[in-house]
């Protein structure tokens, strides 16, 4: 842990933990659901894990006793999904924020939220109230902006808030193959008010997307079932994560 930030882990220096730049070295992220998947992702070269229990519902909040395990056992970044049940809708979300409390008093650092409005617009208003409870610590907005009814409108309403510095994207809701052009324009955007922070392309990415994205400047690549081929019955392949290291490398 980086003493001087304890929300950026001390491997990555202020120019990799950045905005989206054409750095030399790609971010992987992979979707860990438990201690196996965690060791098996670190050993294969993943820069980070994000960490979800339940993808029948397409990753919800961990508990906090799985953190803790995970946290332990590698020494890799993690992000913890903070999300109550499917869909993107808040609800309730003060039983949320107790456990993102939680999450911090464990020792969580950095997180994964988004809420979206029964119109397709974010709530805003969740989303304030879970980031007031991370107080600064970094976190990604995560593929909800790929159903939002304005995506734009979405980037330009979190503008701002702190420790926003990701968007994980596929740039459509049906994968990175329909999302790829909405991808490489929003990646010629960055700089712009709301187009600050790092792409992490994911969501249907295979490795044939790689020397697109990287063309266009995108450097945060994010896998889950790619990570696993025999698929999400099965731990993570620390091969697989492997294989895409050395693609993301240039190997």
């Amino acid at each position: 842990m980086n003493l001087m930030n304890p929300t950026k882990p001390a491997e990555l220096d202020d120019d990799e933990w950045g905005p989206m730049s054409k750095r030399a070295v790609p971010v992987l992220e992979v979707i860990a659901l438990d201690v196996e998947d965690a060791v098996a992702a670190q050993a294969g070269g993943a820069d980070r894990l994000e960490l979800v229990t339940d993808m029948a519902a397409d990753g919800l909040t961990p508990p906090v006793g799985t953190f803790v395990g995970i946290r332990a056992a590698v020494d890799i970044a993690l992000r913890v999904m903070l999300r109550p049940s499917d869909g993107f809708a808040a609800g309730n979300v003060e039983p949320l924020v107790r456990v993102a409390g939680e999450l911090r008093e464990a020792g969580a650092v950095e997180f994964v939220l988004g809420f979206l409005d029964a119109d397709g617009g974010v709530d805003l208003a969740a989303v304030e109230r879970v980031v007031g409870m991370l107080d600064g610590c970094r976190w990604t907005f995560h593929r909800a902006i790929d159903h939002a009814a304005d995506r734009d409108a979405l980037r330009k309403q979190l503008d701002g808030l702190p420790g926003l510095d990701t968007y994980l994207t596929a740039g459509s809701a049906d994968g990175v193959d329909a999302g790829l052009p909405t991808l490489l324009r929003e990646a010629g955007r960055g700089g712009e008010p709301g187009y600050e922070q790092r792409l992490l392309a994911g969501g249907g990415l295979r490795l044939d997307h790689v020397p697109q994205l990287r063309d266009a400047g995108i450097d945060g690549f994010h896998i889950g079932g790619a990570a696993r081929p025999g698929g999400w019955g099965r731990p993570v392949s620390a091969a697989a994560v492997a294989t895409w290291r050395r693609v993301l490398d240039g190997g």
